[in-house]
């Protein structure tokens, strides 16, 4: 197709590739369906990218010339190895979104249509934003609502048949990527989606407690102070287990960033360190992670370890301190500067005579002093200094200190 000279105006403005569904834009531009909606969609622009005007709408009216030309033009190509392009299917339209939630509300259609939404879902941003306008997230959200795990455990059909649909509900809100007023409105007023997703966190799938965290993730985003400081501990038990059982990257990824954002509120730090938080993540410390995920975990620990509970926890189990210790400087700036805090506050807050004779064995303190050698932001330094003036009456001249490390100790 290279030796071929394609003319112009088959050419997509922003992908300068041969449009397959040319559509016109309301700035009377031409451009390719998939293109033009991903710039809409993707990458949340309102303007238009060869006029630079703002489009009042996503409308998309399809232009059955230009694309007919094309077509044409491939024909008369077909020597050179110029594959025609065949005539794109209409897009998606509310009307048949509505009637697929109605076949999905009849039993013998409700896996087939469940099906069809997904496939659906996965087609374009455009028809994700069709799919929400038409209601399918109400419609979902109460599929999972009304989902019975009991019947799971008596074996029914009828059991067995509405839990798949509940995970495939569930699937597809995770793919919808919704809007910050449709995860709002998931949320409601009285939390009953919330605690649907919590009964699915204790005994769904491992595919779909991935989904319910990753949801939950999102819409506590959007959430009021309110209904963050309202949780009940029952919800970071099932957190903590679910970070615990390592199901899938994207489940731990999504249980860590909830442990993050949710914290900071109320007694939510306490909450989550009775569900045994400090300890699972302690553990998976001592494993061999990625970059992000360690500092995910550091961040985390950081804000448990702000209570006095907390601080405790990681101090009971034997690798507390030394986990800590051992991913400073190893990992990321932003991990040492986490680690840092976390010691910082073990010092300040709970340095018994016995935490700091560990805080010497297990290196804390060489750790503290290869900080002011190395490059650390001026931040972790100045925090490592300020740790180690703290206690320097009993670790000025402690012998499990190197000497070319001592010799760094702050005067």
């Amino acid at each position: 197709m290279d030796e071929i000279d394609v003319p112009s105006y088959f050419l997509c403005p922003i992908s300068l590739q041969i449009m397959r569904d040319p559509v016109i834009v309301s700035t009377g531009i031409t451009y390719d369906r998939e293109s033009i909606e991903r710039w809409i969609f993707s990458s949340k622009n309102s303007t238009c990218p060869v006029t630079k005007q703002v489009l009042p709408d996503a409308d998309l009216t399809p232009n059955h010339t230009v694309r007919r030309l094309i077509q044409a033009w491939c024909t008369l190509n077909a020597s050179y190895g110029v594959e025609r392009i065949p005539t794109p299917k209409p897009p998606i339209d509310k009307t048949q979104i509505t009637k697929l939630l109605n076949d999905a509300k009849v039993p013998q259609l409700k896996m087939k249509s469940l099906r069809k939404l997904r496939s659906i879902a996965i087609e374009s941003e455009r028809n994700k934003r069709c799919m929400e306008a038409a209601g399918v997230i109400e419609s979902l959200a109460s599929i999972v609502n009304n989902d019975n795990f009991t019947a799971i455990e008596e074996a029914s059909n009828d059991g067995f048949e509405f839990t798949r649909a509940s995970d495939e509900a569930l699937t597809i809100l995770s793919h919808l990527q919704i809007s910050g007023q449709g995860l709002k409105n998931l949320i409601g007023k009285n939390g009953e989606f919330i605690e649907s997703l919590m009964r699915v966190l204790q005994r769904g799938s491992c595919q779909s407690r991935a989904y319910a965290a990753m949801l939950l993730k999102s819409m506590f985003e959007v959430a009021d102070p309110i209904q963050l400081i309202s949780l009940r501990s029952e919800f970071f038990t099932e957190i903590v287990h679910l970070l615990r059982d390592q199901i899938s990257h994207q489940a731990s990824k999504a249980a860590l960033k909830l442990l993050v954002e949710l914290c900071p509120w109320g007694r939510n730090k306490i909450k989550a360190v009775e569900a045994g938080a400090v300890s699972v993540l302690v553990e998976l410390l001592l494993d061999r992670l990625e970059k992000r995920a360690c500092e995910m975990m550091l961040v985390a620990l950081d804000q448990l370890c702000g209570c006095a509970e907390g601080r405790a926890e990681l101090l009971k189990h034997d690798a507390g301190l030394a986990v800590v210790s051992k991913k400073i400087i190893r990992v990321s700036p932003l991990a040492s500067e986490r680690g840092v805090r976390i010691l910082s506050s073990i010092s300040k807050f709970s340095a018994t005579s016995s935490v700091l004779q560990e805080m010497v064995q297990v290196g804390v303190v060489s750790k503290l002093c290869l900080v002011l050698q190395v490059e650390c932001s001026i931040k972790t330094k100045e925090k490592a200094r300020e740790i180690l003036r703290l206690h320097s009456r009993v670790w000025m001249n402690a012998s499990c200190i190197p000497g070319h490390l001592l010799s760094s100790y702050p005067s």
